[in-house]
């Protein structure tokens, strides 16, 4: 079995990764708070986090790895994108607007997230169909001396943790020092976080021993978490930008209400984007969500290997002169593995690369040579991993005309041809040359990737027999 390698973000060293059980491999991802769209940034973990379920799934099995992402689908921004469309002139009742908002970003989500090759997790938990598990993980912290109650809301007393910001190696002190919000009369301790909160009428609600009212944030990941994957789990990951408030806040309540568990034994956290060599924003106009790239005529293929072709930890730049480039790869690859009349096994330096802290662009590296190399089926099958095959042969990659295999036929030539010239053999590359002139294919080589066409007198016999 292949041994897996990943930073620890705890332990801020590349650990051999060991699960719990091997027949029972237990991951949790932060998901989308659904009131909009999801903008690239938001599409990086999901893609990351998707390669790691397909690696797990390799190496301990189809039916052996449990991938839970939720939907935050009760807070204050969903609350106040409901309020603007109230206002807006939608005369509902502004709870059965929530309702709407959130079922209707929800369906987005999967299909900007599918576009992007991405798998649905095993379990995709909504916050508001654990409100009494979260009610019980409060109650506990209560009974336990970690939670208080005040002026209606429920806080976690972080001094009531000793561990409290080990994760993103920050000292209580130094977070007092630096605060400049103005702090709540109802908190003991600027740093205590909410657990509970009052809900008016009009709002979103449930009944609980402390008042009608709402969870906070950070509470819904840990009993969701704890519901479905149990108190300890193997690996918890998203975006860098969670590790502190939320992830540090989860694992405080975690490991308060369950002393006995563990909760993660490894954390993982991606880098973030920009754009242009710019930080994403509204304000300087480069911000897009994944189905403006989309609508722009951008793949969702092409979306993914953009993602994949920097490491995670690393910080990631879309631009411009990577999408080309991931368009004429993949335009490339798939014209290549349409010949495959079987998918292979990926290639051991793509699973090596992978397993090495998730390692993509060593595993693209390794599918570039493979593509030279002319290994279809073991391309195929390595592109597959990377998730690059999950919607097949896109239509954008294909040549009006000619079927898959055909397509495969001519590019697997195309490829032999440049690999002859580039040892300067030119006898066997003109010999190509003339065996699909033969064959009624008509080519016409451009700066990019060779562009060619049916002839008249195109003969798929003739074809074949050059292989």
């Amino acid at each position: 079995m292949t041994k897996i390698k990943l930073y620890n973000t705890k332990t801020r060293t590349k650990e051999d990764f060991v699960p719990i059980d091997a027949a029972n491999v237990r991951m949790y991802v932060c998901g989308p708070t659904v009131y909009d769209r999801a903008h690239i940034g938001n599409a990086r973990p999901v893609v990351v986090f998707d390669t790691l379920f397909r690696l797990l799934r390799h190496t301990y099995g189809h039916y052996a790895v449990r991938y839970v992402r939720n939907f935050t689908d009760v807070d204050d921004k969903i609350n106040a994108r409901a309020a603007e469309m109230k206002v807006k002139g939608d005369d509902r009742d502004l709870k059965a607007i929530i309702r709407e908002l959130t079922d209707q970003t929800i369906a987005w989500y999967h299909e900007d997230m599918e576009a992007l090759g991405t798998l649905r997790p095993t379990d995709e938990p909504r916050a508001t169909e654990y409100i009494a598990q979260m009610v019980s993980m409060i109650e506990r912290l209560i009974e336990r001396g970690n939670a208080y109650v005040s002026e209606g809301h429920v806080l976690f007393d972080v001094n009531s943790y000793d561990a409290y910001g080990a994760l993103s190696g920050r000292k209580l002190e130094d977070m007092r020092a630096g605060k400049r919000v103005e702090i709540a009369d109802y908190k003991r301790d600027p740093m205590d976080f909410v657990l509970w909160k009052p809900s008016t009428d009009d709002l979103p609600g449930w009944d609980s021993p402390w008042g009608r009212g709402r969870p906070g944030w950070h509470i819904e990941c840990s009993a969701m978490s704890l519901d479905l994957l149990g108190a300890t789990f193997d690996i918890h990951g998203g975006g860098l930008d969670l590790q502190f408030p939320h992830h540090e806040n989860e694992i405080a309540q975690s490991c308060c209400a369950n002393p006995d568990g563990g909760f993660a034994n490894v954390w993982m956290h991606n880098e973030m984007i920009q754009v242009e060599g710019k930080k994403m924003s509204k304000s300087l106009g480069n911000f897009f969500t994944v189905k403006d790239l989309l609508d722009k005529g951008i793949p969702g293929e092409v979306i993914r290997f953009v993602i994949l072709s920097t490491h995670y930890r690393s910080p990631m730049d879309w631009t411009a002169k990577r999408v080309a480039e991931a368009q004429k790869t993949l335009t490339k690859w798939y014209r290549l593995v349409g010949l495959a009349l079987d998918n292979g096994t990926p290639h051991p330096e793509v699973i090596s690369g992978l397993s090495d802290d998730l390692n993509t662009a060593r595993a693209i590296a390794e599918c570039h040579q493979l593509g030279h190399a002319g290994d279809v089926p073991t391309l195929r099958a390595s592109m597959s991993l990377l998730g690059l095959m999950e919607n097949g042969i896109p239509e954008w990659a294909k040549v009006e005309g000619f079927t898959d295999a055909e397509t495969g036929y001519v590019r697997f030539l195309l490829q032999k041809r440049d690999n002859a010239r580039k040892v300067r053999n030119f006898q066997k590359a003109d010999g190509i040359r003339d065996g699909l002139a033969n064959a009624g294919v008509v080519v016409r080589d451009t700066s990019d990737e060779p562009e060619f066409n049916k002839g008249d007198n195109f003969d798929v016999a003739k074809l074949e027999g050059l292989l």
